[in-house]
């Protein structure tokens, strides 16, 4: 058989190509996933003890790490072995929670394992976050809050759960669909008021946009492609972006472990907004990390969506 031809010198044809892992870009995390697909959950007890008290990065390990199909046999496991590991608990009851949101385990379960790993690491969010998850699809608008209260008690400027919040109010029904006094941008600008200067919750109006549009969009209010919606041409969306823009370009916060779901709602912005310069350079920065949020809004392919979105500012910008 004729073996293929080599690859043209130079970059990989594939290296761009857009990758849509939880993971990011945090290296010691896929490893970690892969090891706990294979119940080597060793490795991710030395991970988590190595996180800390980083409540952004503990908080986005464990969900990623949560996620897969077979963490909560392998976390059950790593909590037998060592039922005082809070580590281990933690990741359990997260694990549980994305079970019960495939409908593979009991909701109640998924609680009451939070709660205790709650109870065993009080100072820790993420069971809090973990019970905001679940909340987020089956619980009422009480339970949101108050496991949002909590995580908020224990890190104010939660990232992860600010942008849960966020997607959550987003879907009230108010008095319109142009409605610009929308509560979902009176909390994206109160949070992004209430942090820290060198917080990315100032991204946080962009979000409560794009998550403004989902809704609309499910709805019927707006059009399924966003490149037919006026949705990022309005005076309140242009001063929402630059402002975000702005305040991007002064960020040094290069080592925030969510930061790839902020360029990627902020490349989606300036991009439907028609700032293909500026969407480029955000393009640059995210490299080839996609998430699903916001390019799959309001029901698309996100990684075509998002190579597409980036070929056309790269081309024009």
């Amino acid at each position: 058989m004729t073996p293929p031809p080599p690859l043209p010198l130079g970059r990989s044809r594939r290296k761009d190509a857009p990758v849509l892992d939880p993971a990011l870009d945090d290296v010691q995390l896929a490893a970690s996933v892969d090891a706990l697909a294979h119940g080597r959950w060793v490795r991710v007890r030395t991970l988590l003890a190595d996180t800390g008290t980083d409540w952004d990065l503990r908080g986005h390990r464990l969900v990623v790490l949560a996620e897969g199909a077979a963490s909560a046999a392998w976390a059950g496991d790593w909590r037998l072995a060592e039922p005082d590991s809070a580590d281990a608990a933690t990741l359990l009851a997260c694990a549980l929670v994305f079970q019960a949101l495939r409908g593979r385990s009991d909701q109640d379960a998924a609680r009451e394992a939070c709660l205790l790993a709650a109870a065993m690491a009080p100072r820790d969010p993420t069971p809090w976050l973990g019970l905001l998850i679940l909340a987020r699809r089956t619980g009422t608008p009480d339970e949101r809050e108050h496991a949002f209260d909590q995580v908020r008690a224990r890190h104010p400027d939660h990232h992860h759960a600010h942008h849960l919040m966020a997607a959550c109010l987003a879907e009230q029904r108010q008095n319109g669909a142009d409605d610009p006094l929308h509560q979902v941008y009176d909390f994206a600008y109160w949070a992004a008021e209430q942090a820290p200067a060198d917080s990315p919750l100032a991204i946080l109006p962009v979000v409560a946009h794009a998550e403004r549009y989902r809704a609309l969009a499910a709805a019927g209010l707006e059009p399924a492609d966003p490149a037919a919606s006026a949705h990022w041409s309005t005076r309140r969306a242009r001063q929402v972006m630059k402002a975000a823009f702005d305040w991007w370009l002064e960020w040094e916060g290069e080592d925030h472990p969510r930061r790839k779901v902020d360029l990627n709602f902020l490349a989606h912005a300036k991009y439907h907004e028609g700032r293909m310069a500026e969407a480029a350079a955000l393009f640059h920065r995210i490299g080839p990390h996609v998430t699903a949020a916001p390019w799959s809004y309001p029901d698309r392919d996100a990684r075509k969506a998002f190579k597409a979105a980036r070929a056309t500012a790269f081309r024009t910008a």
